[in-house]
């Protein structure tokens, strides 16, 4: 079989037999910010309320712990979500998927797609409504990577179908023998 010279539908050319493949970012992403909403209004009920009661206070250091009472609303109602949603990071490459959270901890979990793995995707009522999902992967041996809240859940679900069955093909190709003679001609760009 030839491959054919021009890449169609922004898909690259598979690299010649036995010749190394490059790992390549196909997607990162973090699970879908809707949940952030609760953060945003408790800044802004925060800052209403601080704005309303300051200089409104009988004593002068009252205002100060007026502040101080809001900052810590505001770190630990608003800002730690945040962190912890700004630190979940997927990343979905040409040979497997990572999956890396923690703010303090970092903690990190891969899953390759050579190995295969069922894809399966749950959508509640308000994912369906933002277009996210929760992706389980499972691969039979290892504890079910878990996906949660991914926007375009349907969209990644496809991608991650195009590069398990992709790793498979050139898995299997590739523990194929060469045949003896000069080794085919690489792919012009």
């Amino acid at each position: 079989m030839t491959q054919p010279t021009a890449s169609y539908g922004g898909r690259p050319l598979t690299p010649a037999p036995g010749a190394p493949t490059p790992e390549l970012r196909v997607a990162r992403f973090r699970p879908h910010a809707r949940r952030l909403v609760w953060s945003a209004l408790v800044v802004i009920a925060v800052a209403g309320a601080t704005g309303y009661f300051f200089d409104n206070l009988p004593a002068g250091f009252e205002n100060w712990m007026l502040v101080a009472a809001a900052s810590a609303v505001v770190f630990l109602f608003a800002l730690l979500p945040f962190l912890a949603w700004w630190t979940h990071v997927y990343t979905i490459t040409t040979r497997r998927v990572i999956e890396r959270t923690g703010i303090f901890v970092a903690r990190r979990r891969e899953l390759s797609h050579v190995r295969g793995y069922t894809i399966g995707m749950r959508r509640g009522i308000l994912q369906r409504m933002w277009g996210a999902g929760t992706l389980t992967l499972s691969n039979g041996v290892d504890a079910p990577l878990r996906l949660v809240n991914v926007p375009s859940a349907a969209l990644v679900h496809e991608v991650l179908v195009d590069q398990v069955e992709v790793n498979q093909i050139l898995a299997h190709r590739d523990a194929q023998p060469l045949p003896p003679g000069p080794p085919p001609p690489l792919p012009r760009r």
